[in-house]
């Protein structure tokens, strides 16, 4: 009975090892890793803006007598002015972009003043004499600028940027009157010297920051400092002139918006293809 038993557990171990090595077992793979791909936004975008513009005159000299005698303005002061503006621009990266700008810096008076030993030409004014100088100018900028956005916080990316190009400059009529030093009520009749107009190298430098509004629609608030050098002011008149002023900076405050064109485009998640199961073999 016992040999009878044993016989028949080693029969069954014997079908089990055999079942066991014919069952085929498949390599198991691992699918990749989810990842979502990270697509830089760029494209072509259009901006407008505004602000108010500090200017600084850094001062003005003409030939008083005659062509051999160069003499400064003792006081320049050119007031500040409403500056309007746009252009287009294209997103390089989301860190780089570029964009050209025409600016329009409205009517801002001017307000200077000369001396001399007298000798005008109406002979009132014979004493050493004070001048009071009157004009206006106005300045259209074409400059094409680049920026780096710095980072993204939130919905807000500060940026700095530089620009080059050209001003051009367009001086009113300058009047004229020259007093007794001694005896301001003592003047001559009031000349007008023609203004002139011209075209001046300058560059600008900027920083802010842009606000997301929408996906394709920013707000930007920033400074802009410009330069715009020295140039023609005006002509000749009564034995004084011609003019030139030695050029002024802007400090502006502006705000604006800027319209993507492709802002809203946005990464899309395509999941892997998914690799079948291969089922267990049976040999």
């Amino acid at each position: 009975m016992r040999k009878v038993l044993s016989g028949i557990v080693a029969v069954l171990l014997t079908g089990t090892s055999g079942y066991a090595a014919d069952l085929y077992e498949p390599q198991v793979i691992e699918a990749p890793a989810q990842e979502v791909a990270v697509v830089e936004t760029g494209g072509w975008y259009l901006r407008g803006d505004a602000g108010w513009s500090y200017n600084k005159m850094r001062g003005a000299h003409y030939f008083q007598g005659s062509n051999d005698t160069d003499v400064d303005f003792d006081t320049t002061r050119l007031k500040s002015g409403f500056v309007i503006g746009g252009g287009v621009g294209y997103q390089i990266n989301d860190h780089f972009r570029t964009d050209v700008t025409l600016d329009y810096m409205f009517k801002s008076k001017f307000r200077g003043s000369t001396s001399s030993a007298g000798g005008a030409a109406s002979g009132v004014c014979v004493n050493p004499c004070t001048s009071t100088d009157i004009a206006s100018m106005t300045a259209l900028s074409l400059l094409a600028n680049a920026y780096v956005d710095i980072g993204h916080y939130g919905i807000v990316t500060p940026y700095v940027g530089a620009g080059i190009g050209g001003t051009y400059v367009r001086w009113g009529d300058l009047k004229n009157t020259s007093c007794s030093t001694a005896n301001p009520n003592t003047c001559d009749t009031e000349e007008t010297h023609g203004g002139k107009k011209s075209w001046r190298f300058t560059y600008a430098l900027m920083a802010g920051a842009s606000v997301d509004l929408t996906c394709n629609l920013k707000a930007d608030v920033g400074y802009r400092f410009r330069h715009v050098t020295k140039g023609d002011m005006f002509g000749w008149k009564a034995n004084g002139g011609p003019g030139y002023d030695k050029g002024f900076y802007s400090h502006e405050a502006r705000a604006g918006l800027r319209y993507s064109f492709n802002g809203c485009e946005t990464a899309t998640y395509i999941p892997p293809a998914d690799i079948p199961i291969e089922q267990p073999v049976y040999k």
